[in-house]
């Protein structure tokens, strides 16, 4: 298993250079199957929306795959090499994930070693658990199950900087998991 989770994934360009470093072969090379966040609507996944998008961070057009929440059928056999999950609601996404079961997907692909490359609520949905993340992000999706995917056995503070300080510390006394901040630009690289 190999995770790469980061406060703000290519969106900075040192966690962009530490993605780059760490997926195990060229990016023009790595096929993905990309996660859009809780804003993907029918329309923008049937566009050429996601795949602009991925595309332009230096992933082939021809080797991205864009998980459709509105028909989640034929992604159970496909030859990729890394799984995206980029920022957006923490909740929300995980919710869309959950409710096209696309949760077990993602966790056989990592089992037989796709990379999963997380950024902010990307890297949040990878932990142990995301209770936490509401002092961040509103859950108006009614997520009741606080579970992470598990892929991560703590929890991270994205965008950490000294207005989340107070949280940091008080999770580090009394949470059950392992507490991490990771600030804008950086990331952390987890293999087993």
């Amino acid at each position: 298993m190999k995770l790469i989770l980061s406060s703000s994934d290519f969106g900075n360009p040192i966690s962009a250079q530490f993605i780059k470093d760490n997926l195990g072969k060229p990016m023009e090379e790595c096929r993905v199957l990309y996660f859009p966040n809780e804003k993907a609507t029918e329309e923008r996944i049937n566009s050429n929306m996601y795949y602009d998008r991925v595309s332009a961070l230096g992933f082939q057009r021809q080797n991205i795959t864009v998980f459709n929440y509105y028909d989640p059928v034929g992604y159970d056999s496909l030859e990729i090499d890394a799984i995206y999950i980029s920022g957006g609601n923490t909740y929300g996404t995980i919710d869309r994930i959950r409710e096209a079961k696309a949760d077990m997907l993602i966790k056989k692909y990592i089992k037989n070693g796709a990379v999963y490359i997380g950024g902010s609520a990307g890297a949040h949905i990878a932990c142990a658990n995301i209770s936490h993340v509401k002092r961040y992000d509103t859950n108006t999706f009614n997520v009741k199950d606080m579970r992470g995917l598990e892929l991560y056995t703590g929890i991270l503070i994205c965008h950490y900087n000294k207005d989340r300080e107070a949280h940091f510390l008080e999770l580090k006394e009394t949470s059950p998991f392992r507490v991490t901040a990771l600030k804008d630009g950086e990331s952390i690289l987890v293999e087993d």
